[in-house]
């Protein structure tokens, strides 16, 4: 279940990670999921956070233990904030401390601006924004209690935050997604600024198109699949491993100069293909 030599191309190894302890958020699928496998891979020990898929969380699970390292699936909605206290106060007691914090777990309630509900905005927002926020606060505390442990990491924590192009490309149809998205690249930036003194790094990683459950309409088909790829100067849909090598990298020291960036990990979508002929 590690995953043959085939398998792993493409993936950061190397125990980057190893003796560290990273919670990811959403991490029963997707883009969560790999990105937890990629912890592990690297050496962290990892707990795999979800809000519903409780079997698919405990297969994250047995994936992870089988790089040698500890993980278990903790259940919780990061936009309750009692949740949130709890699972990071129960990894702290069972794994020591958290080095590393993966703020992934995000949804989608699409509708016409003039068409959504109330309801469907503030969910998003409730997910996307302020479990973000809840989850890096958390984190922070214990990183500050802790501080640096130079032979752990240069750094006393890592956040990273999971965006996406659309923090930066309107999205007609998503106004609550794509504010909740706009509102992660401040809450990063702002976050980077107050922590990077106490040597707490604070990133987020933004994604395109990437093959992941959410957006299985986009790409389920070869005829959506080439509508897609016009968006997309490097003629590719992303895979959800593509977005965990960038976690992985971030949260290692090969990065430790890199404070309040946004990573675009996206084929070059946000280079706005459509002005490639002169618009």
């Amino acid at each position: 279940m590690a995953g043959s030599a085939d398998e792993n191309r493409g993936t950061v190894s190397a125990q980057l990670l190893r003796g560290q302890k990273a919670l990811v958020t959403g991490a029963n699928s997707g883009i969560g999921m790999a990105t937890a496998i990629a912890l592990g891979r690297a050496g962290a020990d990892v707990v795999v956070n979800y809000v519903a898929g409780a079997d698919e969380a405990e297969k994250v699970v047995a994936q992870i233990k089988d790089f040698g390292v500890r993980a278990y699936a903790h259940e919780a909605d990061v936009s309750d904030e009692a949740q949130v206290v709890a699972m990071v106060a129960r990894m702290v007691e069972a794994f020591g401390t958290i080095d590393i914090m993966v703020a992934n777990a995000g949804l989608q309630r699409d509708a016409a601006a003039t068409e959504m509900t109330l309801a469907q905005w503030q969910k998003v927002i409730d997910v996307n924004l302020t479990g973000q926020f809840l989850c890096a606060r958390e984190a922070a505390k214990e990183f500050l209690r802790r501080g640096v442990v130079e032979e752990v990491s240069r750094a006393a924590g890592k956040i990273i935050c999971m965006s996406s192009v659309h923090q930066i490309i309107p999205w007609s149809g998503h106004v609550n997604y794509a504010s909740s998205k706009g509102g992660v690249a401040m809450l990063m930036q702002t976050l980077a600024q107050e922590l990077a003194p106490q040597r707490i790094r604070v990133n987020a990683v933004a994604p395109g198109a990437i093959r992941t459950p959410i957006n299985r309409d986009a790409w389920s088909s070869p005829e959506a699949e080439a509508d897609l790829l016009r968006l997309i100067p490097y003629r590719r849909v992303g895979d959800p491993e593509d977005i965990a090598n960038a976690v992985v990298a971030l949260a290692s020291d090969l990065l430790d100069y890199v404070v309040g960036a946004t990573l675009y990990v996206d084929g070059g979508m946000t280079l706005f293909p459509g002005f490639a002929t002169g618009g």
